[in-house]
């Protein structure tokens, strides 16, 4: 990740119900509790569609019209984990599949989730290697993995060819711009206006956000 920069933070958000009283009256009111990630050791993350968990990668030193840290979101879609016992010749190589997030400071020569050799090793490389040195990842640069998997349960309509599955997630901006930039668009050409109404004016495209230099239409500066 590169948010505006190299000096990124990764943070888990929750929400979270408050208790009844003064502040929440009505019993209804809930925040977003934010735990920043500060070492490798903290940031080994499960999903938890409970709290409707997601991850943010900020970047602390660059602000945005609100006063927040610009980010990115990162929103798990498909939350299921292996169903292989953990000393299975598999999972002893794919530990980095028990985990939905993990977050590493950068190295260039740590690239691949299972290490360089999983069919030669006896397992036990790669993320879970790597993580043992408990880095710290606070306003530096730092590398997300997210797991994600689709589980496939069969079903009678699968046979004899499936049709289709989907898996995926989703990496969204938050707080690069003061407003949703779609309106920033030209009107559509096959639009059908009223015969009387005015021409409306072409808006302005390429107008620079002073928050972070971010421009309309650009998700990252």
């Amino acid at each position: 990740m590169l948010v505006d920069g190299q000096q990124n933070t990764a943070c888990e958000c929750d929400s979270v119900a408050l208790p009844p009283g003064p502040e929440n009256p009505c019993g209804n009111a809930w925040v977003v509790r934010q735990t920043p990630l500060r070492r490798e050791s903290e940031a080994k993350r499960l999903a938890d569609g409970r709290a409707a968990r997601y991850w943010k990668i900020t970047n602390p030193g660059r602000k945005n019209a609100t006063g927040e840290a610009v980010a990115y979101r990162l929103v798990p879609q498909d939350s299921v984990l292996p169903f292989c016992q953990p000393d299975t010749h598999i999972m002893r190589r794919a530990e980095f599949a028990t985990r939905h997030l993990w977050v590493t400071a950068y190295d260039p020569d740590q690239r691949l989730p299972a290490g360089d050799y999983p069919n030669q090793h006896p397992g036990g490389d790669g993320l879970s290697a790597w993580t043992v040195a408990d880095r710290p990842l606070e306003n530096t640069d730092v590398v997300v993995w997210h797991k994600f998997a689709a589980h496939h349960v069969v079903r009678p309509e699968d046979w004899p060819v499936m049709p289709v599955t989907r898996v995926g997630f989703q990496l969204r901006p938050e707080g690069f711009f003061d407003g949703n930039p779609a309106l920033d668009l030209p009107p559509a050409e096959h639009r059908h206006p009223r015969a009387d109404a005015p021409a409306a004016p072409r808006p302005r495209l390429g107008r620079e956000w002073p928050a972070n230099g971010c421009r309309y239409g650009s998700l990252a500066a």
